[in-house]
């Protein structure tokens, strides 16, 4: 079962990416300071930057992994328990990294798919 170790792991092992506790929660930041991922106090969800025009069609398509749920605009609620496997756990947090991360970055971490973020 996918975890906050996993989220972690995956999370620190992009390019310039710092952990910090904001909020009593921890948060995972990209050079520059720019957040792009959360974990819920309780471990059981994260909060994900995604382009706002991609949150009617996930959650419409995957209710039980994509909500609103206590997250601002250009974020999105994604519980883990919901998650298929570790793959789409990275797709989600690369897709992530890449809207938070400076373009001079983005060379470093390819997209998820050719498309549309794995979101």
């Amino acid at each position: 079962m996918i975890d906050a170790e996993d989220v972690r792991r995956i999370a620190l092992s992009l390019p310039e990416t710092e952990e910090k506790i904001a909020w009593d929660m921890p948060t995972f930041r990209v050079r520059g300071g720019r957040m792009f991922l959360t974990l819920a106090r309780d471990d059981a969800s994260m909060a994900v930057r995604c382009p706002v025009e991609d949150h009617a069609e996930l959650m419409a398509s995957e209710p039980e992994k994509f909500s609103r749920e206590d997250v601002t605009l250009a974020w999105l609620r994604v519980r883990l328990a919901a998650l298929d496997d570790l793959d789409e756990l990275r797709a989600i947090i690369v897709d992530a990294w890449r809207q938070g991360a400076p373009s001079a970055l983005l060379d470093a971490v390819p997209a998820a798919g050719p498309e549309r973020p794995a979101h």
